[in-house]
């Protein structure tokens, strides 16, 4: 079986009873996790996690298929989670379906791989075994869900706002949905009685909420804001926001970056294509200064490295959730300064001070 983001809810129910080998990929790392907790969250007995990554399998490919049938030693359930990059597992999946035997549910999450690779050409048409690719949101595609999500609701709203609640959600559709919900709640609206969605409503009941939001966060560190950093990391701790929510947010804005950066070329006009992209839709309107100064920093074997940088952080913070607030604030720090340090050299480069430059 194979299905992509816009088809994934349709599947994932069929897939949940037939497949015990999921494998999600594509240029959309947060889309795939968010695609594994719903297949997590959908099985009748998920019982224990065991967390294994792409590197060591790639040392011990018997490691999978063993991990995958203890589960009968004991009689208890338990699901296995893989993360790995490009076609680390793919020596593993081979021997663990060699077998022949049935295993505990495995899901793999492939950062690299695409629904081409070898991988996914081994298992796409297995009636046991389930594809998932996943590009990166954009703007336009996720305000449309959410006006489907406050049609539902009962919340009649314009496309406008439907991307501001978009973008307050860092484009993260079960934040979305949240919001939608607690304004149909404060609204009093159901699909039987709708209400108009108002800009002082929204203002009334998310203003708090987008305050908390990611974005000022995620653009102080990846503009290199380091004077303004403390205090982001301050509000981060006092407001308890989910360290793994907040790096799911970058790695979206790194992902957005990393699709501009292959339109734009090595080459282009920066502002241009900012601009061209907000009248497409594809960028927030408010959110375009700060893509234009990030993407400015943020380029070729850079962008590369920030994404690298934030897979592996990712990691560190699933597997270790004790320290994962620590963990992230020193990864924001770090990835500021070098984005300072960029900010900086442009700004001598140009002969104005770093403040000047920004403007």
């Amino acid at each position: 079986m194979k299905a992509t983001q816009r088809d994934f809810a349709r599947v994932a129910p069929q897939a949940v009873r037939a497949a015990r080998l999921f494998f999600f990929c594509g240029p959309d790392e947060a889309g795939a996790w968010a695609a594994l907790d719903t297949i997590v969250s959908m099985l009748p007995d998920p019982g224990e996690r065991i967390d294994l990554a792409g590197a060591d399998l790639k040392r011990d490919p018997v490691r999978l298929g063993d991990e995958a049938r203890s589960n009968s030693l004991f009689g208890e359930s338990r699901h296995i989670v893989v993360r790995a990059s490009g076609e680390e597992a793919h020596e593993a999946i081979e021997v663990m379906l060699s077998s022949g035997v049935e295993t505990c549910p495995v899901l793999i999450v492939a950062a690299g791989a695409t629904d081409k690779s070898r991988s996914a050409t081994l298992i796409a048409a297995r009636p046991d075994a389930l594809v998932g690719m996943f590009y990166p949101p954009d703007l336009g595609t996720i305000g449309q869900t959410v006006r489907a999500l406050g049609d539902e609701a009962g919340l009649k709203m314009d496309m406008a706002t439907a991307q501001r609640i978009a973008s307050g959600a860092g484009l993260d559709i079960r934040l979305a949905r949240s919001e939608v919900e607690k304004l149909a709640l404060y609204l009093d609206a159901d699909p039987r009685s709708p209400r108009e969605l108002r800009a002082e409503d929204l203002y009334a009941i998310g203003a708090a909420s987008e305050d908390d939001s990611f974005g000022v966060l995620v653009d102080t560190v990846l503009g290199g804001d380091t004077r303004r950093l403390a205090g982001e990391i301050r509000r981060f701790r006092e407001l308890d926001i989910n360290p793994v929510a907040v790096l799911l947010a970058m790695e979206r804005r790194a992902a957005q970056l990393a699709a501009l950066a292959a339109r734009l070329g090595q080459h282009g006009d920066v502002s241009g294509l900012v601009e061209a992209e907000t009248k497409r839709g594809r960028v927030f309107y408010k959110d375009a200064p700060a893509i234009k100064a990030q993407l400015a920093r943020w380029r070729g074997k850079r962008l590369e490295r920030l994404v690298d940088r934030l897979a592996r952080l990712h990691h560190a913070l699933l597997s270790n959730s004790a320290e994962a607030e620590l963990l992230l604030a020193n990864g924001m720090v770090e990835i500021a300064r070098a984005a300072s340090a960029k900010r900086l050299k442009s700004a001598e480069s140009s002969g104005l001070p770093a403040s000047k430059q920004d403007t």
